[in-house]
Parts: C-alpha cells; structure tokens; sequence
C-alpha cells in the first residue's frame, strides 16, 4: 500500500530531518542538535517542542511565553512611567502571594520541559564523550530557568511577610498642606524597663510632589508637650503634660500603655497613638502616622545594609556599665574615631546613642546623621543584593500604623528624595538654647516648624537646587540661598548669620598640643579620673556628615 506522504521521487523527506528524526544524522549532528534544543528551551520555552517534538505542548508553552514576555514589558512600562503603581502591585499583599504562585508555576512549567528536551534529545544517540557536556548544559539552563524564578518567589514571599509583619492593614493617609509628616521613634523596651520607651523622636515631613524632606528633632527629655485638642490625653493633661521633671515627653508611651489603655479602643498601640498626638500638638502640625523602631532592629537592619559612611567630628564612646552611686559610667567598650568611618550595626547604635562627655543634643544630631546616611546609601543596588537580610531585620521594625497599602507611592516618594537638600530643625541646641525644652516657647516652636517647611517647600519653587541651603531672611519667610552642602539648620527668627555645615568642619584628631588622639590615650584619661580633658577632647563629636 502506498502512502500518501511518500513523494513523487520515492523518499521520505520528513524521516529524514535530523531536528525531528535524529537516527539517520550524523553523531556531530546529534551533538549540535541537543545544545540548540536545550538554548530554545532556555530563550525560547515551548519552540523545542515545537519542532522536534510534541507540537501541541510547544503551543501551549509558547503562548505562556509570549504572555509572560508581555507582561515583562508591561512592567518595565510601568516602572518608567508609573513607578509607584508597580510597588504598589508588588506590594500589595493579595496581588503579590498571587504573582508568587504564578512564579512557582512557571518555574515548574519550565523545569517540565527541560525534563521533556532531555526525552528529545535522547541522549543514548550521542557519543558517550558529548553526553555529559549535553547534561550539563541542560542543568545549568534549569537553574538559570526555574532556579530564578523559584528564588524570586522566595524572595517576594520573604518581602511579604515583612510587610505584613511591619505595615497596618488599615486606610490610607491623605498628604496635609502638600506633606507627608512621619514621626519615627527609636524605642528600647527591655528587662529594665517598664513598657517601651522612645529615647529618639524626629519627625519626618516630606513634599508629597517633590519628595524634599524636612526633619524635625524633638529632645527625650522635653518636657510641657502638649496635646491635640482633640487626643484622648487632653482632657487629662488640658496644659500640657506638666505633672513635674517626670513628665518628659518620652515618658507618655509609658505611661498611657501602662495606666490609660482605655481612652484609646480599638487602637494597637495606645502609647504610640499618644505620643503622636503630643508631638502633633507640640509642633502644631498634623503627624499621619509613625514608626517605631527597636533599637536592636537598627543594629540588624545596618549590618543587613553592609555598614553605613560617614564623616564624624569627634570621637564617640560605646560606653560601660552606669554606676548609680557615682553616676558616671565604667570603662568604655570601645570608641568611634573621629574622621571618615564605616560604621557597622553595633557601632552605628552607639553612635547614635551615646550622650557620655556631651549633652542630648549633640546625640541628636548624630541620630539626624545616621539617619540621613541610611536613606542615601540604602539605594537599588544595595536593596537588591542584600534584600533577604534587609526584609528580614526589617521586621526587627516593632511596628507602624502606615498602610501597606500606600508602600508603592511613599518608596517612589523616599526615591525622589535621594540626593536632596535635607532641612533640618532640632527643639534644642544650636536652633534653640539648652534650657529651651524644660521652659519650651511654644508660639515659637509652631513659628519656626513653619518656616522650616516653608524653606523646605521653598527651595523647590524658587529653583535652589538641591545641594544648596534655604533660610529664612531676616524679618520674612523669604528664602535666600547660602553654597552650602549641609543639612539647612535654622536660626532663631530675624538671624542670617552663616552656620557651620557638616561640609565645613575637620574632625578632631589631635590634642591641643598636636598629640594625635588615640583610644589608648582617652582610656588612659578616664582610668585616671581625668573625665574634664576627655570631655574637651570629644566635644565635636556632635558633628556628622553622611558620606
């Protein structure tokens, strides 16, 4: 019987297509045919199949191939023209658990048919010296293949549930005057301690359009702080938090956590809510939301950054036991040099935290440091390499009441922010003098936070740019420009005069007398009692540039 795909010649021409029928060809043939099977299979998933093999399957896989190519470059749309959008999908925690599981069955689709390329190559059919180069390819294109695709769900999964372990569920927050305003408090809440508290409170108020930030530093030790009117603790404390030196601003998480739970239903956490309200009334502007973070939490999240830079101005103790009785503390642990330092998470704690030699106010601005040093230097790059640890000591984070749900919009915000003008203001010296937060000015306090939001807004409208200084004129809220490279910090009402910016100091190294300043030299000098000539020698440690 004569069949019907026999040709008028007599042969078979498709019996004999080495890609299809690999018997009749050649052993380099062979060879060349299963490394090009195994590339189609890796650019191509779906086109191996579909000319050598089971056709219907090579269909459908490539149809999933061009859908999944299409929404690639949906993506990449997205992230040229509506950044915010795609984190916000990302985010987004029903949309991403359902971009996990589409990952995984891709990743599982792909590994079936590099499991299936394998069937059609056939490797009995190629020389016993080509077969393990063949399986070998065909294993590094599974892993390339399914391996990343299974590590990106991974990674997704691990960014979900830090999200869902950090940020609220709840509504999202509307912008005031054209700002965002953050308050983010550094919390300790050990054995020692009753309940948790704050011992760094800054505000943050960035431009919902432009991303420029301003920061706000409120003092642990500040004290009348006073409430919205319409917080829970006005009606308790209607002249502000005033029961005596006890009542410091940094004492009202504790205190509400531990004796007023019941004027705040339905709240998470009380105290946080409070504390918000007294900076909100103490300010007088309106704080949307908060962060609060462990202080271990920071160390981890550092170390998970890989350190951060930064240039210090003086030398800082990671201090000893504090003994009660003297009131002074023991042998430091170690110190932090003056000069340019990469910092890791323990040392960046310290820094940040040390107030030995020096008064609050000289820690706040190294906080302000640190601070800015991490939002420069946690960029893409560093976000993509070490995403694993950074999600993982974010949720070190002990909580927050921003929506997840507003994540796309306020990390394309913080990207729009880098490499900007950072205005800064601190309720204490060198904005106000030292014995301003005990007998706090309020009417001044509201006085110059507007003018430091207008500066901040300022610069941005009156085309400063973004390396330069905004301060008021003396008598108005014009803004003038000063070539500095600083952090603007602002002078008391009707003053111009120059201020030293972090660009302008050169860390104390050496003694009065040329000694270059050494540990062993500022241990020798507390072994001896001599705290007075350590206190002079470390007195610029306040100063601080992120690098």
């Amino acid at each position: 019987m004569t069949s019907s795909k026999v040709p008028l010649n007599g042969s078979d021409t498709s019996l004999t297509d080495p890609v299809r029928y690999p018997v009749s060809a050649s052993s380099p043939v062979r060879t060349k045919r299963a490394f090009v099977l195994i590339l189609l299979t890796l650019f191509i998933p779906g086109s191996a199949q579909l000319v050598a093999g089971d056709r219907r399957l090579g269909r459908a896989a490539l149809r999933v191939t061009m859908s999944a190519w299409a929404v690639v470059v949906a993506a990449l749309l997205l992230l040229l023209f509506n950044r915010s959008l795609l984190i916000s999908i990302i985010t987004n925690q029903f949309a991403s658990l359902l971009i996990i599981l589409v990952l995984v069955a891709l990743a599982v689709g792909w590994a079936v048919l590099f499991v299936n390329t394998l069937r059609l190559i056939r490797p009995v059919l190629l020389v016993p010296k080509a077969r393990p180069a063949v399986v070998i390819a065909l294993v590094l294109g599974l892993v390339v293949s399914s391996g990343s695709l299974g590590y990106a769900a991974y990674l997704l999964n691990v960014g979900r549930n830090a999200i869902g372990s950090i940020f609220s569920s709840g509504p999202a927050i509307d912008p005031v005057d054209g700002r965002y305003n953050f308050l983010m408090m550094g919390g300790d809440a050990g054995d020692d301690r009753t309940g948790r508290r704050p011992d760094s409170l800054s505000v943050l108020s960035v431009d919902a359009e432009t991303g420029q930030t301003a920061i706000i530093s409120i003092p642990r030790n500040f004290q009348n702080a006073q409430f919205t009117e319409d917080s829970p603790m006005h009606a308790i404390y209607p002249d502000g938090y005033n029961c005596g030196d006890e009542c410091l601003i940094n004492a009202i998480n504790t205190e509400v956590t531990n004796q007023h739970t019941d004027l705040y239903p339905g709240v998470a956490d009380p105290g946080a809510q409070a504390t918000m309200e007294a900076v909100s009334g103490t300010l007088g502007m309106p704080i949307q939301a908060y962060v609060l973070v462990d202080m271990e939490g920071f160390s981890t999240l550092i170390d998970a950054m890989g350190g951060i830079r930064i240039k210090a101005g003086g030398w800082v103790p990671m201090s000893g036991y504090f003994d009660e009785a003297t009131k002074t503390h023991g042998m430091p642990l170690g110190w932090i040099p003056a000069g340019e330092q990469t910092l890791n998470g323990e040392q960046a704690l310290w820094y940040g935290r040390s107030r030995e030699y020096v008064d609050d106010y000289a820690r706040i601005q190294r906080q302000q440091c640190v601070q800015q040093a991490m939002l420069k230097q946690l960029d893409p790059a560093t976000l993509l390499s070490k995403f694993e640890d950074i999600a993982n000591a974010g949720t070190k984070v002990v909580e927050s009441n921003i929506s997840s749900s507003q994540l796309g919009s306020f990390v394309d915000l913080a990207m729009k922010a880098k490499g900007k003008d950072v205005k800064r203001l601190t309720l204490g010296p060198p904005d106000f003098d030292a014995s301003f937060s005990t007998v706090p000015d309020f009417d001044q306090i509201h006085q110059r936070v507007d003018e430091l939001l207008a500066a901040a807004s300022g610069a941005q409208s009156a085309g400063v740019s973004d390396d330069v200084m905004a301060v008021p004129a003396a008598g108005g809220g014009r803004v003038q420009a000063s070539g500095s490279h600083s952090p603007a910090v602002l002078r008391p009402a009707g003053s111009v005069a120059a201020q030293p910016t972090p660009s302008d100091f050169t860390p104390v190294t050496t003694t009065p007398d040329g000694e270059p300043i050494t540990a062993r030299m500022l241990n020798q000098l507390k072994s001896e009692g001599n705290e007075e000539a350590i206190r002079q020698l470390v007195a610029t440690n306040g100063q601080c540039r992120p690098l």
